[in-house]
């Protein structure tokens, strides 16, 4: 039997990581243009606990979808637990320069963990989409989660495409997903999986 106690765990961690998220967004776009140095910060520090809180999450999004297909549930999960530690790390790289900022320039390299947001984005993107893809088939999770978590998963891998290719943070390209994403339907999909694990729903 999966854990009834961990459901409710991971459902408050799914509605911390959907206001992480926002948060996160929020302290990208917003704050930065006008406080580099605080919205660096702030950045660094929620898309950390970003990657931590939706790590929990995912496990139980795990528990709901294992028996449906074993395979592509394990799959998704892999996909997710990576791009979440991803995310955590290039946080906390970018929260320890935040707080002691090297003496030499760093410049515009790539993060070496998450090169232009690869797992943050990219392998979010795909792991959202499996996810998805099982919700939708298997009304083990409400099934207008997994029609969201369509639309996510899609301007998650847009934003990583963009992020590789473009780069400017002010084409439309990487800031209208950004926008729609990280204020609207993501934080929204975490909240709404937080809570239907705390409700315990099934359809």
């Amino acid at each position: 039997m999966w854990s009834a106690s961990y459901e409710r765990f991971a459902g408050t961690c799914a509605i911390l990581a959907g206001v992480s998220g926002f948060l996160y967004a929020l302290a990208f776009i917003i704050i930065s243009q006008n406080a580099p140095a605080l919205g660096a910060l702030l950045s660094a520090l929620f898309l950390l606990l970003l990657g931590l809180l939706s790590s929990a999450a995912q496990v139980a999004v795990y528990g709901r979808l294992r028996e449906v297909d074993p395979a592509f549930a394990l799959w998704a999960l892999i996909l997710a637990m990576v791009a979440a530690l991803g995310s955590a790390v290039h946080g906390g790289y970018d929260l320890a320069n935040a707080l002691n900022p090297p003496s030499a320039a760093l410049g515009d390299l790539p993060s070496a963990i998450d090169p232009r947001g690869l797992l943050t984005f990219g392998v979010a993107g795909l792991a959202l989409f499996v996810i998805s893809w099982l919700i939708v088939g298997s009304g083990r999770l409400p099934r207008g989660l997994g029609y969201l978590g369509y639309l996510s998963a899609a301007l998650l891998v847009l934003l990583y495409l963009g992020r590789l290719i473009v780069l400017s943070p002010s084409s439309p390209i990487i800031l209208i997903p950004a926008l729609l994403n990280g204020f609207v339907v993501n934080p929204v999909w975490y909240v709404w999986l937080g809570v239907s694990l705390l409700r315990r729903e099934i359809v």
